[in-house]
């Protein structure tokens, strides 16, 4: 295979799909920064909806993100409020608001997009495009964001699992969402 080939191919997919979300956040009435943030805000967990964790996520600094936060709090669109455990923590989370815009904003065009390959051609795809992520990032040092249930720390139990970096339970729906302090898992001799 040309070894330009899947680097070029990333790149005009990578472009596509930020021309497609500078649209839907036009359509939306926002800007995609702050589109970001509401799709962020949706998927993240308890230790990843923070404005640090939101701040590293995007890779900005912490005046652009403070200023996107303000606009997106003035239009109702997100609530900020002080952790319960650790007050000085503040927690950031959708509102019914910000829900219904960012739900106006997605686009069907994706999913009819990925009906052209099969199944078994779908999970391939993301399964590579897993791993490849998580080298990128590994040969960075960068944050992976992965998802709860993918972690090195994921401990799965009955009724709740656990995360074992904090020791603290998790639910199913925890486990379904991205984590700030995900880690991936060694790799195994079939992912090598």
């Amino acid at each position: 295979m040309n070894a330009t080939l899947l680097p070029q191919l990333l790149a005009a997919l990578a472009r596509a799909v930020a021309n497609e979300q500078r649209q839907a956040a036009v359509g939306a009435g926002l800007l995609p920064v702050q589109l970001t943030i509401l799709s962020y805000l949706r998927d993240a967990n308890r230790y990843s909806n923070t404005q640090q964790g939101l701040t590293e996520y995007l890779g900005l600094t912490k005046g652009t993100v403070s200023q996107s936060l303000k606009v997106l709090e003035e239009r109702s669109l997100i609530t900020r409020c002080a952790d319960e455990a650790d007050r000085r923590i503040v927690r950031l989370t959708l509102t019914a608001a910000g829900r219904e815009r960012l739900g106006q904003a997605m686009d069907d065009a994706w999913a009819e997009a990925c009906q052209a390959l099969g199944a078994n051609q779908q999970q391939g795809a993301a399964t590579a495009l897993s791993r490849l992520l998580g080298a990128w990032q590994q040969a960075r040092h960068g944050k992976t964001f992965g998802v709860c249930h993918s972690c090195r720390h994921f401990r799965p139990g009955q009724p709740t699992h656990q995360c074992g970096l904090t020791g603290e339970a998790l639910s199913d729906d925890d486990s379904q969402h991205i984590c700030r302090e995900h880690s991936l898992p060694p790799a195994g001799p079939s992912q090598r």
